[in-house]
C-alpha cells in the first residue's frame, strides 16, 4: 500500500471512498441507509472515519458534487415536506384543542341549564293546583 503525498491515503482507500461516493449520490447504498453525510461515505466505503479524513482530495470532491446532486435535492425537499408537515400538525393540534374547549364549556352550560329546568320543574309540580276566589273590591264593581 503505497499512499500518495498529498493525502495520505492508499489508491485502495481512495479507490474505495470515491465508489462509496458513487453509489451514495446515485440513491444505491450498499452498506448504509443512503443518507447523504459523511458518516455514511466512511461506513459506505468500509473505511476508517480518519481515513476519510485524511483523503483530503476525496471530501473535496464530496463537498461539491453533494451539494448540487439529485440525491441532495431530495433530501432537501423531504426535509421542507417534514417541516411543512409538522407546521400542520401542529396547528391542527392547537385547533382541536381550541374545539375541545369549547366543548367542554358548552357542556358545563348544558348541565346548569339541565338542573335549572328539573329545579322549575319540581318547583312546578309542588304547587298547589287549588284555585282559590279572591273577594272583588268596590272599586272593581261599580
Amino acid at each position: 500500500m503505497t499512499a500518495t503525498p498529498q493525502q495520505n491515503v492508499s489508491a485502495r482507500a481512495e479507490q474505495a471512498l470515491r465508489e462509496a461516493m458513487d453509489r451514495l449520490l446515485a440513491g444505491k447504498p450498499l452498506r448504509t441507509d443512503g443518507k447523504l453525510t459523511k458518516n455514511n461515505l466512511w461506513r459506505e466505503a468500509g473505511v476508517s472515519r480518519a481515513t476519510m479524513n485524511r483523503a483530503s482530495a476525496v471530501l473535496a470532491d464530496w463537498d461539491s458534487r453533494v451539494t448540487g446532486s439529485p440525491a441532495s435535492q431530495r433530501d432537501q425537499k423531504q426535509t421542507q415536506e417534514i417541516t411543512a408537515l409538522r407546521r400542520h400538525l401542529k396547528e391542527n393540534k392547537e385547533a382541536r384543542q381550541r374545539l375541545q374547549d369549547q366543548v367542554d364549556a358548552s357542556a358545563t352550560v348544558i348541565m346548569a341549564l339541565l338542573s335549572e329546568n328539573a329545579s322549575l320543574r319540581e318547583q312546578l309540580v309542588n304547587r298547589s293546583a287549588v284555585v282559590v276566589t279572591l273577594p272583588r273590591s268596590q272599586a272593581v264593581r261599580e
